[in-house]
């Protein structure tokens, strides 16, 4: 879809109202420049009547460009927070392994960057309108005093036209690679937070990220940015050589070609003088439907296209959709039956299959789940969690298929902490009114009380270890209370005190309480503990 349809589809009405107010605004400059022109002549209605009617067209065309402007204004940030919401949504509700395979920096790179482009085409557009609408009023002007005249302007207009189309097509391809270069800029400026501590160590590998990484990347952007700028630059050049051309026609040929009467050919250069300003304006405010078009094409090839549509556009099922976005309460049975999936391992530098597995899970199970590193632990506590969709087989929720439909409400069964968690700011999602109670003597379980402060739903943390932060990622787990439960080296970065903790009396009490638990462990002196322990070898 191209810029411009989606901004009139996007926002149809505000976006009317200011087209029509930049018409009439532009209109009421045409209006004044035949005032401008009777009043020079000196031949047509009294002056005081010109006067007022040029005071009246000035105070139309200053209102209905501010009111234009003044709409503009208020929606502009708005569409930016729309389109970031509806790209956090199409990101939410899209495959786990799509998200994965994007990367974080191409996704930071689409929310942060292509809604403030496509918001700045949607602010110019109504300045296009005026412009237009301006250019097209002396247009008029100029063909009811010679149809020569018109005829010559509307030529040079054509090539103009034309050269521009061949410039425009090449700015947008160095956009285009632009774009691409910001992507890995995101990656480089996260490894340079990310990697602060390493670069620091090592001057060389400091300088050498800065020039040869970072560097090279910045200086690709900087290229094919201005290489798509000198473009639009040279296509203006073009188009200012045109207009100075036919200016110089319309003084020195047309009296002698078409007859004109000296009064004649100066309305055709005043009006010639007025549009050369709106027409110079078009033309730079073009590169920003460029840039629109660009973007809302990145979005497209990253899976995540947007619609003009405003709000939530998801499958009904999805996570941000209108399903139900409870699961059951309980469950009787989950079967894994012959279900495989392909995954990339990077000790082999190739793709692994992983099954076929058959496995089933009851109520208030405690599972280990062991095996070398690579043997596909993680994709298959993935699959079990309805993240990754299996590529044969299937996964029966008490008999049921899990397919695509019910696969977001099946998840809800579990509550999960992954070996690469995320620690959210506030306890979302869990609308208790006793939720910080609960939450504070969760947190003396897990000896964090003094580390740890909730008040309504926020947690204020002070100065936690990996460990204890990996602890603070169970608290979210407990408060979920649900049926089953998935710990993926949980107990991995705990001293030994907690480990030992952990093991005895926190993993027993959850299957007392008749929950689930799969624990994926290597920790081998507690696999004695738990009911069943499954291992996975290469």
């Amino acid at each position: 879809m191209s810029a411009l349809g989606f901004l009139v589809r996007r926002a149809r009405r505000p976006l009317l109202i200011a087209v029509a107010a930049g018409a009439i605004s532009g209109l009421a400059g045409a209006g004044v420049i035949s005032l401008v022109q009777e009043a020079l002549s000196g031949d047509g209605r009294p002056a005081a009547q010109l006067a007022w009617g040029f005071a009246g067209l000035a105070a139309v065309g200053v209102l209905s460009r501010a009111v234009s402007q003044v709409l503009l204004t208020r929606l502009g940030q708005a569409m930016i927070a729309e389109l970031r919401m509806q790209l956090s949504r199409r990101i939410l509700d899209a495959p786990l392994r799509h998200v994965e395979q994007l990367g974080a920096h191409r996704l930071l790179a689409a929310l942060n960057d292509d809604p403030a482009v496509i918001t700045q085409a949607y602010v110019v557009l109504p300045l296009l309108c005026v412009n237009v609408a301006t250019v097209l009023g002396c247009l008029a002007y100029i063909g009811h005093i010679s149809g020569s005249a018109l005829a010559i302007v509307l030529g040079a207009m054509g090539v103009g036209a034309a050269l521009f189309r061949w410039h425009a097509r090449r700015a947008i391809g160095a956009f285009t690679r632009a774009r691409e270069t910001s992507d890995a800029l995101f990656q480089h400026f996260r490894g340079l937070t990310g990697g602060i501590k390493e670069l620091k160590m090592h001057g060389r590998r400091g300088r050498s990220f800065l020039s040869d990484v970072l560097g090279g990347s910045v200086a690709t952007y900087q290229r094919e940015f201005v290489a798509g700028t000198t473009e639009y630059a040279v296509a203006m050049g073009w188009g200012a050589l045109l207009f100075y051309a036919v200016l110089g026609l319309a003084l020195f040929a047309l009296p002698a070609w078409a007859g004109l009467a000296p009064p004649a050919v100066s309305g055709v250069v005043l009006a010639m003088l007025f549009l050369m300003t709106p027409f110079a304006q078009t033309v730079e405010f073009l590169p920003a439907v460029g840039r629109a078009s660009v973007a809302l094409s990145k979005a497209s090839a990253l899976g995540l296209a947007l619609t003009p549509e405003q709000g939530p556009t998801p499958a009904p099922d999805t996570p941000t959709g209108g399903g139900r976005a409870e699961g059951p309460a309980t469950f009787e049975r989950i079967a894994l039956s012959g279900v495989t999936h392909r995954y990339y391992r990077e000790k082999e530098e190739g793709s692994f299959q992983l099954g076929p597995i058959d496995l089933t899970f009851r109520p208030g199970e405690l599972v280990f789940l062991v095996g070398g590193n690579g043997s596909g632990k993680t994709t298959l506590s993935l699959l079990l969690l309805g993240l990754y969709a299996p590529e044969s087989g299937e996964i029966r929720l008490d008999g049921a298929p899990v397919d695509d439909a019910s696969r977001a409400r099946y998840r809800q069964l579990f509550s999960v902490v992954f070996a690469e968690y995320h620690l959210f700011e506030h306890l979302l999602g869990l609308d208790d009114p006793g939720l910080d109670e609960r939450a504070r003597r969760y947190l003396e379980r897990l000896q964090l009380d003094h580390r740890v402060r909730v008040e309504e739903g926020a947690l204020r943390v002070s100065g936690l270890s990996q460990g204890q932060r990996k602890r603070l990622a169970l608290l979210t787990a407990y408060l979920e209370d649900r049926p089953f439960y998935v710990f993926d080296e949980w107990a991995s970065d705990q001293d030994p005190q907690f480990r030992r903790v952990f093991y005895t009396e926190l993993l027993p009490e959850l299957r007392a309480r008749g929950k689930t638990a799969l624990v994926i462990t290597h920790d081998d002196q507690y696999f004695a503990l738990a009911d069943r322990c499954l291992r996975l070898d290469f």
